[in-house]
């Protein structure tokens, strides 16, 4: 009997992929569901066991591309006795922060694999046209996150900047750099997750659930919700991350509205 391929194992082929099937898979047994899932959570841990195990091998490099919004906003506070240094405040951060820096790399590298497997996991129940949909949902996932986390990390410095010299010059500020790096990680999740509109207004536009002139009706309310969610969401308490993360979410607004214009399904 010929030996299934890797591919084959890890990645089933999905039924019902011919050319007029336009229904799901027959029902699996619950035996073979939580076969599957076995699959899933197996490569998912493997993914992201060896992103982890490469992002600790370049953890230094990691950790100074994520110190380096708080060296801007250290140095823009102005001279200082102790320049741009943080510190540590325990024995084992020395190696804490370091594992704590590559798990979440690790986790970030390891997400395209991770969404890939979870729809392969719930593809047999999926029509052909929703399952034609899928990809470029993941991917646009994927990338309106990254996009979200990168633009976190570009107005960081803004913010801390603020809350550095709110104080003025008699406070001396030595930030400790496993708080800092548990903020900047809160803050990137933040932004990373709420890019994510213009994805799941798409999906909602392709379902039939929304329209661009129902999106446009609800513009004011809609642009309301938005400054008030930031308000609330943002951690900190300086005015310009909130003030950053609404405009963007408007702009992204206005832009699920241009693409529900023209919705996938079609």
């Amino acid at each position: 009997m010929a030996t299934r391929s890797i591919a084959e194992t890890l990645v089933p082929p999905m039924s019902g992929a011919g050319a007029g099937d336009e229904d799901p898979a027959p029902g699996q047994t619950v035996v073979e569901h939580l076969e599957d899932l076995r699959r899933v959570l197996i490569v998912c841990l493997i993914a992201w066991a060896g992103t982890t195990a490469l992002a600790f091998i370049f953890n230094h490099a990691l950790i100074q591309l994520l110190e380096r919004p708080l060296k801007l906003a250290l140095l823009h506070r102005g001279p200082s006795p102790f320049g741009s240094t943080v510190i540590v405040t325990s024995p084992i951060e020395g190696l804490s922060i370091p594992f704590k820096v590559a798990v979440l790399a690790g986790l970030a590298g390891a997400l395209p694999i991770v969404a890939w497997q979870a729809f392969t996991f719930v593809a047999p129940g999926l029509r052909r046209a929703e399952r034609r949909l899928a990809g470029p949902f993941i991917a646009g996932s994927v990338v309106c996150f990254a996009v979200g986390a990168t633009f976190a990390y570009l107005v960081m410095p803004v913010g801390l900047s603020f809350l550095a010299g709110f104080l003025g010059t008699d406070a001396v500020y030595l930030p400790d750099l496993n708080a800092y790096l548990s903020f900047f990680t809160l803050v990137m999740v933040v932004f990373g997750v709420t890019f994510e509109m213009p994805v799941v207004v798409s999906l909602l536009g392709a379902l039939g659930v929304v329209s661009s002139a129902t999106l446009r009706r609800w513009r004011r309310p809609a642009i309301f919700s938005i400054v008030a969610v930031a308000l609330v969401i943002t951690p900190g308490a300086d005015p310009f991350t909130p003030a950053l993360l609404s405009t963007a979410l408007i702009v992204l607004y206005e832009l699920s509205i241009l693409i529900v214009r023209h919705p996938l399904h079609r």
